[in-house]
C-alpha cells in the first residue's frame, strides 16, 4: 500500500504495517491535533498526530537503511526484524497523546493509576509516553503487533522508553546489542520524530524556521560499535546541517509553539479544568481513554456553562499586556504580576522556556542524553556534544514570559504598568 504525503511523497506500507495502522489506537490519532492551539495563529496548522506518525515511520525506515548500510548481520533475519521493529515503534510513539497534544498533559492522573508493570517510580504524574507504554502493554494493539510481526509490543515499548526491560537476546546479533541505536532512531537528539515534526509543522504553519535538510542528515547516519552496544553516529561532513537542525527546532519553539495566542488558549483551558466543579478528567482506564480526543473535549467544553470554557470554544482570548524575552531573570514578569494583583486584577501569567538540547549546559554539568557519535574519516569517533560548539553557544535557557488580562481590563492594566520603572530584556 502507498500513502501520499505532502512532506515525504509516496510512503510504502506492508500489509502487516497496515494491520497495525488500522488499529483503533492508531486511528484515534486522526482526531488529535499535532500542534494544540497553534491552528489559531497559524490557520494552516490543522494537521494531526496521525499524519505525523506515518511520516515518522517512513523516516525510521530510511534512517535504519542509512545507519546500517555497511553493517553485516550474522543472523539471516536480523536486518528485517530490526527494521520492522523500528518502523512500528516510530508509528506508535505518539499513541498516548491526550486531546490537543501537550495542552492537557497537566491533567493526567498519577502513573500508579495506569497499573503498568515497568514503572520504577509510580508516584508522579503520568505523561503521554506513559500512556503510550500502557497502551502497548494492556490493549488489543499488543495483539495486532504480535499477530503480524516476529516481536512483541514490549520490544516496541523498549525502543520508546529506556525504562522498559526485555528479556532474551532479541536485540543481540554478532556479539552486539542493537537496542541503543534502534531506540536512538526513535528518540534522541537526532531522531526521526523531530525530523518529521519540524518540517511538517513548518509546512502547515507557513513558518520558515523548520526548513531542515532531512535528506542530507539521514544519508549521513551510520552505526558505531562501542562497549558491546551499537550507537547512532553521524558523518562529520553533516555536522553543520545538524547545527542548523537544532537551531531551527529552537526557533520553532520560540516563534511557533510558544506563540502568544496558542499559549493563552492553553492557559484558559487549564483555568477551566482547575475549577472545583469541573468534572472533566483524563481517565486512567484505557477503554475510556480511547474515546477521549479533540472532538470529545470540544463537545464537553460546548456543553458546560463556564466562562473559561466559553472563551475557548468561542475563540475569545484574554489579551496580552506584557511580554518579556531573555534568560529567566530578564524575562521575569513577577513584579508586573504582583502590581496588577495588588491593584485588583486577576492576570494570567505564563513563562514558556526553551532549551536548545538535552546536551545544554546547566551550571558546570551537561544534561544527560544517550551519546551520538560523529565520525571523521570513518575511523575516529567523537561525542556529538564535543564535535560542535552549538551547545555552548546556546547553553542558556530562553524564556518568553507574558501577562494576560480580560479584554475589558486592558486599558486600566496598561495604565498601571506604565507607571513602573523600565527593566532590561525586551
Amino acid at each position: 500500500m502507498e500513502v501520499r504525503d505532502p512532506i515525504h511523497g509516496g510512503m510504502r506500507l506492508t500489509a502487516s504495517e497496515v494491520a497495525v495502522v488500522d488499529d483503533p489506537w492508531v486511528q484515534r490519532l486522526r482526531n488529535i491535533a499535532q500542534t494544540g492551539f497553534a491552528h489559531l495563529p497559524f490557520p494552516g496548522a490543522t494537521h494531526t498526530r496521525f499524519s505525523h506518525s506515518l511520516g515518522v515511520m517512513h523516516l525510521a525506515g530510511r534512517a535504519f537503511d542509512s545507519a546500517y548500510k555497511d553493517w553485516v548481520f550474522d543472523k539471516p533475519d536480523a536486518r528485517d526484524r530490526f527494521r520492522q521493529l523500528v518502523r512500528i515503534a516510530a508509528l506508535c510513539h505518539d499513541i498516548g497523546h491526550a486531546p490537543f497534544s501537550h495542552c492537557t498533559e497537566f491533567a493526567m492522573p498519577m502513573l500508579r493509576e495506569l497499573g503498568v508493570t515497568w514503572a520504577r517510580d509510580a508516584d508522579r504524574r503520568a505523561t503521554h509516553e506513559d500512556y503510550t507504554l500502557a497502551i502497548l502493554e494492556k490493549t488489543g494493539l499488543a495483539r495486532s503487533i504480535e499477530a503480524n510481526f516476529p516481536f512483541t509490543s514490549r520490544h516496541v515499548a523498549a525502543l520508546i522508553s529506556g525504562e522498559v526491560r526485555v528479556t532474551g537476546d532479541f536485540f543481540w546479533d554478532g556479539g552486539f546489542d542493537h537496542r541503543r541505536l534502534l531506540s536512538q532512531i526513535v528518540s534522541s537528539e537526532l531522531d526521526v520524530d523531530r525530523l518529521d515534526y519540524l518540517v511538517r509543522d513548518a509546512y502547515f504553519s507557513g513558518a520558515t524556521y523548520g526548513h531542515v535538510d532531512v535528506d542530507w542528515l539521514i544519508s549521513n547516519l551510520s552505526a558505531w560499535p562501542k562497549d558491546g552496544q551499537v550507537w547512532l553516529a553521524l558523518q562529520g561532513r553533516a555536522i553543520y546541517a545538524f547545527d542548523d537542525f537544532l537551531i531551527s527546532r529552537h526557533h520553532m519553539f520560540l516563534m511557533v509553539y510558544f506563540h502568544h495566542e496558542s499559549v493563552v488558549f492553553e492557559e484558559m483551558l487549564k483555568r477551566y479544568l482547575a475549577q472545583p466543579d469541573c468534572d472533566w478528567v483524563l481517565p486512567a482506564g484505557l477503554d475510556a481513554y480511547l474515546e477521549v480526543d479533540d472532538i470529545a473535549l470540544r463537545q464537553h467544553l460546548r456543553s458546560v456553562d463556564d466562562s473559561w470554557a466559553n472563551r475557548v470554544t468561542q475563540l475569545r482570548p484574554w489579551t496580552r499586556v506584557v511580554e518579556r524575552h531573555g534568560n529567566p531573570v530578564q524575562a521575569s514578569v513577577e513584579i508586573e504580576e504582583a502590581v496588577l494583583v495588588k491593584e485588583g486584577f486577576d492576570p494570567i501569567a505564563v513563562t514558556s522556556t526553551g532549551r536548545l538540547s538535552r546536551y545544554a549546559v546547566v551550571g558546570r554539568k551537561r544534561r544527560s542524553a544517550p551519546s551520538i557519535y560523529v565520525l571523521n574519516d570513518g575511523q575516529r569517533a567523537t561525542r556529538l556534544d564535543e564535535a560542535t560548539e552549538v551547545f555552548e553557544r546556546y547553553r542558556e535557557a530562553r524564556c518568553i514570559s507574558r501577562l494576560y488580562v480580560a479584554p475589558e481590563d486592558v486599558q486600566a492594566a496598561k495604565a498601571v504598568l506604565d507607571g513602573l520603572e523600565p527593566r532590561s530584556g525586551y
